[in-house]
């Protein structure tokens, strides 16, 4: 049996709702100083549901170092505003409603 998509009720091989939210998501990103004179640079946008802990993985990754997820407020450790951007546009969102 063929799994439907709860939003466009289409098969999930063939949903698009993931393109559509990309395309028009608005997400704000800057640095903000912590304890002991440390940065983070935090990403304003998404939820903490899998696509909010998919994005928070690939810039960890991408950007070797730590980060957390707090009340749908991603947590990267260090200032990366210009990297996270460059990284969220390569991951498909749209550089026009990205706030840096």
């Amino acid at each position: 049996m063929v799994e439907i998509c709860p939003i466009c009720h289409l098969p999930k091989n063939i949903c698009t709702c993931d393109l559509r939210s990309k395309e028009t998501q608005q997400i704000k990103i800057r640095t903000e100083r912590k304890k002991f004179k440390k940065y983070a640079t935090l990403v304003t946008g998404f939820k903490e549901d899998a696509e909010g802990k998919d994005v928070l993985k690939y810039l960890k990754k991408k950007l070797a170092c730590g980060g957390t997820m707090k009340n749908d407020v991603i947590e990267i450790q260090g200032e990366h505003v210009a990297l996270v951007k460059k990284f969220l546009k390569e991951k498909g969102y749209n550089e026009e409603l990205i706030d840096a």
